[in-house]
């Protein structure tokens, strides 16, 4: 595995001469700075026997040994929970029986402790598209008006909950087999239950897969070329005031 060291001084020691470099943040920073947290506050509310691993942490799927803020038990959870979520096992049970605007249809919510594979194209999908708009972490799903897979809610790879799109990113897999046959018809059934609540989908389609759906971005790879077609299909579906809000530094697509 190749070391890396980003600009924020975390990752790679320095003096290693093999490690690649990266002009931004490591993923950990780059969530505190949105959730407008900053390390020494993560480093007061982790275990005290781990703040020293959690100084160097770069990544934001690391599981740590927490203290709640509240008094309740330690628990495990990754520093995005952590960070978004609403604590420990007793924290979540009191939010869920307090937010019953949580459950109207259409409603993006944190869904604390929820457990789904990222794979690191998605990862830097969400890295390029972060270095274009701004994107926040507090909601990883939506909620239905009907239940899909004995859930009323989906969990979709990226939101942008200020436009109500979601961004999915699908490819075959090592297997080939992934997104296509019966894995493609429930795609398609979960961008219709977004489309039911007034979102749209994007669908980056890699790896030889098809267009699916009327926002469908066909690539090999994802690339920065991929990233800007996704911020003018953002305005497309949204207009382009809107996504002209969440821009940063002026950035337009090309």
């Amino acid at each position: 595995m190749v070391a890396v060291r980003f600009r924020c001084g975390h990752g790679a020691a320095p003096d290693d001469p093999s490690a690649v470099g990266i002009r931004r943040a490591c993923p950990l920073c780059m969530l505190l700075d949105e959730t407008q947290r900053t390390r020494a506050e993560l480093l007061g509310r982790v275990a005290p026997a781990q703040r020293r691993p959690l100084m160097a942490e770069t990544r934001v799927g690391a599981e740590y040994e927490w203290q709640c803020r509240r008094g309740h038990d330690r628990y495990r959870a990754t520093v995005i929970d952590v960070l978004t979520g609403t604590g420990c096992a007793k924290c979540r049970a009191n939010a869920a029986g307090a937010g019953a605007a949580a459950r109207e249809a259409g409603m993006p919510f944190m869904k604390p402790g929820l457990r789904v594979g990222t794979s690191m194209t998605e990862q830097r999908l969400r890295a390029l598209l972060g270095e274009r708009i701004r994107l926040h972490h507090r909601a990883n799903a939506v909620r239905t008006a009907r239940m899909f897979y004995g859930r009323q809610e989906v969990w979709p790879d990226i939101l942008v909950a200020e436009l109500r799109v979601a961004i999915e990113y699908d490819d075959p897999g090592r297997s080939g087999r992934a997104h296509r046959g019966l894995k493609e018809g429930s795609d398609v059934e979960k961008d219709a239950v977004l489309r039911e609540v007034g979102w749209e989908v994007i669908r980056i389609r890699a790896g030889g897969l098809e267009p699916l759906g009327p926002y469908s971005v066909v690539c090999r790879t994802v690339n920065a070329q991929v990233v800007d077609e996704v911020v003018r299909l953002l305005g497309v579906i949204r207009g382009e005031a809107a996504v002209a809000r969440l821009r940063i530094g002026g950035a337009v697509a090309s």
